[in-house]
């Protein structure tokens, strides 16, 4: 579990940066910068590392395929798209998604990092069911091998460094299906967000989110372990204003899709909660939601995962030494 709790919570667990797989992308040419900050509707395809030295980028980035491996983007202070303007999960500020390709194969984008950038708007980071494509995601679900299917068909190893995203009412980082090793590192969450700030989806894993303020107004909880699990939640801060702080569950049957990983071996450690209700705060909910969902029966017929048992099942979670401002 998490190198046996951090060996007892005696040291940090090294950045998802010190453990890519893959070389880094070559430099951006001069021409891909110039066409990466010039104003357009149409995304621009990153499959280089571009440094921006605080220029601008107005419009939408898409970090597709495993071309696109090794890509990052240094903003040198700068930012992604526009402030204020309304992204949806179709058309996010940034995107980085897996690409079908023929029968049951994937090509994914792996060891992506975004440094010094402040994100107007949202990331989302897909692999099954990218683009809407929920079909391909049900009918892995129905398959007992469907964790690994979507781990494997999914980005991996994607950092965020010091990177302030100002929500625009969208969740401003979703990490969906499968998705790997993401990295939320010395970082910022400001702006409002209908949901939650950040969502760990179905199926994935392995996220660290370490020494990041919350200064987000949200709809909900700030932020989503469902179904996800080994995850790192350490030395954050957050201004609650009232909502939940970091809820673990399993959102059983939701679209069809049979949950099959459980919330569990996630360690939720020395984080400061600002801003609780003074009754019921509800900083960090172990097993939130057991079911209690209208969609839950909309899995059944298979016999694994919450198509057989709606439960959360969160178990083996560390929290400890957290604590509540007054």
């Amino acid at each position: 579990m998490l190198a046996l709790v951090l060996a007892l919570l005696g040291q940090s667990a090294p950045t998802p940066s010190e453990a890519w797989t893959l070389p880094a992308a070559r430099p951006c040419t001069a021409d891909e910068i110039r066409d990466l900050t010039a104003p357009s509707d149409t995304p621009f395809v990153l499959t280089c590392r571009a440094a921006l030295n605080g220029a601008a980028v107005s419009r939408r980035i898409v970090i597709e395929g495993a071309e696109a491996s090794g890509a990052g983007l240094d903003c040198g202070g700068g930012a992604v798209g526009r402030p204020g303007a309304r992204t949806t999960t179709q058309t996010p500020t940034i995107a980085v998604w897996s690409r079908r390709l023929d029968g049951p194969r994937w090509s994914r984008p792996t060891d992506i990092v975004l440094r010094h950038c402040t994100v107007h708007g949202a990331v989302r980071i897909w692999g099954m069911g990218a683009g809407g494509r929920i079909d391909d995601l049900r009918q892995s679900s129905r398959t007992s091998g469907h964790t690994a299917a979507a781990q494997a068909a999914a980005p991996s190893h994607v950092v965020f460094e010091d990177v302030t995203f100002a929500a625009t009412g969208s969740i401003p980082l979703y990490v969906g299906p499968g998705v790997t090793h993401t990295g939320v590192i010395d970082s910022r969450f400001i702006g409002r967000s209908d949901a939650t700030a950040i969502y760990l989806d179905a199926e994935s894993r392995d996220a660290e989110i370490r020494s990041v303020r919350f200064d987000i107004r949200t709809g909900r909880e700030v932020i989503a372990i469902d179904g996800s699990a080994s995850n790192l939640v350490m030395a954050n801060r957050f201004a609650l204003g009232g909502r939940g702080g970091v809820f673990l569950y399993r959102n059983c049957g939701e679209d069809g899709v049979i949950r099959h990983q459980t919330p569990s071996d996630n360690v939720v450690v020395d984080n400061t909660f600002g801003g609780a209700r003074l009754l019921n705060p509800r900083l960090v909910v172990v097993g939130a939601r057991e079911g209690r969902r209208s969609y839950c029966g909309d899995d059944q017929g298979w016999s694994f995962g919450s198509s057989v048992d709606d439960g959360d099942h969160a178990t083996n979670n560390v929290v400890y030494r957290n604590r509540t401002l007054r």
